[in-house]
């Protein structure tokens, strides 16, 4: 598959150019991707509405760029949409996890304008447009599912997931240029190749886990992962445990560092365990750390009603608070649940 380098911009002059067979002519020096003829698959009434939104779609926000467009919408970069294309990821996750279909389905229309927007620019730029995009997805999507759209077998999931990490393997030992039994340590070709460095460290741990799983590379149980916890964890005791104030400055840089290696060793055993019981960490840790600011609001709150200020509370006190947090919101869940099955009854 091409790189993004040697995809050339559909210039809109060129565009209305017909080829022979009627088709509109690629510009001179464009790579095109093969499209699987073979492939037929049916569209539906559904798609094909879809498809009439999604022209309008991309119109309306080539409009908002045109010179008499909006003012905002041009001054726009690459760069400075990043922060909403990652604030829209997670406002989709939290509109999944609420379970209002309305938003639900507003929140994803703000992710695809973002899609949408990005491809724009680099429109603009002479990179690649949208029509890139789709079509390179559909293809990558036709290669990757060859136990649907071709002779090879896939008896369940995890087939198909081995099966997409070794095409998906194949597909970067042919773009670095590699042979196929080349020597995998050469990290263009590898397994592991494309996890994003710029992913947050719990979401980098998962992905280059679960990787590692489809291919074969994994923990026979849960026990074993959690005896690794437990190894880790006895390591870090005892570095901890371990005194350090007759070492020199660089003694306790070396000290310091090696105790930020097992605190980094621990927390990637958290991470494994939690993609091994097929829990996204990420989803869970943010889970997590908005129930500890609902009890840590529930604990001020008492403080207050009770003339003090949280900070100055006896430490005693503070961990009666938080049994008290953790009390109501169970309460708050039994409550729940109840409502939900008088709902489911009536």
């Amino acid at each position: 598959m091409p790189s993004r380098k040697t995809i050339a911009l559909r210039p809109h002059a060129k565009a209305k150019v017909k080829s022979a067979a009627g088709r509109p002519a690629p510009p001179k020096g464009r790579l095109r991707r093969q499209s699987p003829s073979a492939i037929n698959i049916q569209r539906s009434e559904r798609d094909k509405l879809a498809g009439k939104w999604f022209e309008k779609l991309v119109a309306l926000q080539a409009r908002l760029r045109a010179p008499n467009g909006c003012p905002w919408d041009r001054e726009q970069t690459h760069e400075s949409l990043r922060k909403f294309l990652i604030e829209e990821t997670y406002e989709v996750l939290d509109a999944m996890e609420a379970g209002d279909a309305r938003e639900f389905s507003g929140e994803l229309g703000d992710l695809l304008l973002q899609v949408i927007f990005h491809s724009i620019l680099a429109e603009e730029a002479g990179k690649f447009t949208i029509s890139d995009v789709i079509e390179s997805v559909h293809t990558k999507m036709v290669r990757r599912h060859p136990h649907v759209f071709g002779d090879t077998k896939a008896a369940n999931s995890a087939e198909v997931l081995k099966n997409w990490e070794q095409i998906k393997a194949s597909e970067r030992a042919e773009a670095y240029g590699a042979k196929k039994n080349a020597d995998l340590s050469d990290s263009a070709a590898s397994i592991l190749a494309g996890v994003p460095r710029s992913l947050p460290a719990v979401l980098e741990a998962y992905q280059l886990t679960r990787r590692a799983s489809r291919v074969g590379f994994d923990w026979d149980d849960l026990a074993g992962i959690l005896d690794k916890l437990d190894e880790e964890k006895r390591e870090l005791q005892s570095l901890v445990a371990a005194d350090t104030k007759d070492l020199g400055a660089a003694g306790k840089r070396a000290a310091g560092a090696r105790l930020e290696e097992e605190v980094g060793d621990l927390l990637f055993a958290g991470v494994n365990i939690a993609r091994f019981l097929g829990v996204d960490p990420e989803i869970a840790l943010k889970k997590a750390n908005r129930k500890f600011k609902e009890r840590f609001h529930f604990m001020e709150a008492a403080a207050v009603s009770e003339g003090k200020e949280f900070a100055n509370l006896p430490r005693e006190r503070k961990e009666e608070l938080w049994n008290s947090a953790k009390l109501a919101e169970q309460k708050k869940g039994l409550g729940a649940k109840k409502m939900s099955e008088a709902g489911g009854a009536r």
